[in-house]
């Protein structure tokens, strides 16, 4: 076919004339000669195809060639560990394994996951198979003996150190039986609050008992009637009684012990206080203040009278039917009793201020005859106060070093103002007094502001100073 083809090329055609024909069958020849070049080194891949198409067969005539290279032989499996390990061209990677691509060397890295060892084993024993055990640690003839052993009934003997500390743990505690044998004694023993307080009250009330039983009993018995209930309870069995009457004795330190009983009873207990009205304490709390008496039984008497008169107006009526501010005036003119002065004229405030706050409450609940106000508007404390002298005395009281005592002065002064202005200005001592205070508190007042402090305890107590003066102008 190619010899007919190149003849054909080759042959000149017809009627032309001898020039031409001549220059026709050169080009004619060159021609037959490059194809026969042409058909003498064609490609046979790309020869009458498509480039794209016969490519993509190759490839897939590839991978089917290799698919059954691959069914046609074992895969090897490879076995990772909990290292980076290089995967190898046809291996075959367990499931679950963790594959990476390592991106400095190209190659393919696999590992096991932290629980794929837990997992294998488990899978291991579904099927049946032998666990994965670290052999160098236990030899099967170690687990023989081993549980030879612990069918033996066998213990190991413990270390030096185990025996100490199980010498230790003994003598530390105790076995179960004793603590059950002390638990019981215990249960025999054991008394309520009503039989402690009974127990005592029969201890200070025998005449069988020291001095000292005495006192150590009305000081244990303290520390229970602080409890409200308690100190009512002491009433239902005439044991309140029985320490009021103590405050007859002629032992100063019954008289004290017996005032600090009763001081913690009366305390915010209307129940007991309205007991010991009645019982005559007030009475005997103010013949102990008025006679000589050492100075300690007089504080707690004091704090005795304190307890009994707040928050109770009929209280504070037979205070002053009883003559009480002529005893509290001779108590603070002792030298010696600052003390007591401070402590009486906070006694004082308390009194002027609670009967305010009470009709003040009244006003703002429009209720016009509440039993507490009608006694509390039967309470004629201030006028008392005035003819008794108190506003002078009141003054003489900031001449106290003490900075607390000062303020509680301060305080009552501005509570007996509408009561005492005209005594206040009558006093030049009064007036000098303040004025000393003023420049000494303005002084402190502008240290506490170098200090960083915008509201000191000093610039309170100079505010207190400043607005008394102004009223007094």
């Amino acid at each position: 076919m190619q010899e007919r083809w190149q003849r054909s090329l080759t042959m000149p055609p017809r009627g032309l004339p001898p020039c031409r024909m001549a220059l026709l069958g050169m080009l004619l020849g060159l021609l037959a000669s490059c194809f026969t070049f042409c058909l003498s080194h064609q490609n046979p891949q790309f020869a009458l195809t498509s480039p794209e198409k016969s490519g993509i067969k190759e490839a897939e005539r590839k991978e089917t060639t290799a698919e059954e290279e691959l069914d046609s032989e074992v895969l090897e499996v490879f076995h990772p560990t909990h290292e980076w390990q290089a995967l190898q061209p046809g291996q075959a990677v367990p499931v679950g394994s963790h594959v990476r691509l390592n991106l400095q060397t190209g190659a393919r890295e696999v590992k096991l996951q932290e629980e794929d060892k837990s997992r294998s084993n488990l899978k291991a024993l579904k099927k049946g198979k032998r666990l994965d055990i670290n052999t160098n640690t236990y030899t099967s003839q170690d687990l023989k003996s081993a549980l030879a052993k612990f069918k033996e009934g066998a213990e190991v003997e413990s270390s030096k150190e185990d025996k100490a500390r199980q010498a230790k743990v003994k003598r530390l505690f105790r076995p179960i039986e004793e603590l059950k044998k002390d638990f019981e004694e215990l249960n025999v023993v054991i008394e309520t609050d009503m039989q402690i307080m009974v127990r005592l009250i029969n201890k200070f009330n025998s005449s069988s008992s020291s001095l000292e039983e005495k006192i150590a009993a009305l000081f244990d018995l303290e520390y229970y009637v602080h409890q409200m209930d308690n100190a009512q309870d002491l009433l239902s069995f005439g044991g309140l009684q029985v320490v009021i009457n103590g405050l007859n004795s002629t032992e100063p330190l019954v008289k004290e012990y017996a005032a600090f009983v009763l001081g913690a009873a009366f305390s915010s207990n209307p129940k007991v206080q309205v007991e010991a009205i009645e019982g005559g304490a007030l009475q005997k709390l103010l013949v102990i203040l008025a006679t000589d008496q050492p100075l300690p039984a007089k504080k707690k008497v004091l704090f005795a009278l304190c307890s009994l008169l707040r928050h109770f107006p009929y209280a504070q009526q037979q205070f002053l039917k009883l003559g009480g501010l002529q005893v509290l005036r001779s108590l603070v003119q002792v030298k010696g009793t600052e003390v007591l002065a401070v402590r009486v004229v906070t006694l004082l405030y308390d009194l002027v201020t609670e009967k305010m706050f009470a009709e003040e409450e009244a006003e703002l609940t429009q209720e016009t005859s509440p039993e507490k106000l009608q006694q509390y508007r039967q309470v004629h404390l201030l006028p008392g106060l005035r003819e008794q002298g108190w506003c002078e005395i009141t003054a003489h009281l900031l001449a106290l070093p003490e900075h607390d005592s000062r303020e509680k002065v301060l305080q009552t002064l501005n509570a007996l103002l509408a009561t005492c202005r005209d005594r206040y200005r009558q006093d030049p001592q009064l007036s000098s007094t303040l004025a000393n205070l003023q420049a000494e508190y303005q002084a402190l007042a502008t240290l506490e502001l170098q200090d960083g402090e915008d509201e000191g305890y000093f610039r309170e107590l100079l505010g207190s100073i400043n607005s008394l003066l102004k009223e007094l102008r």
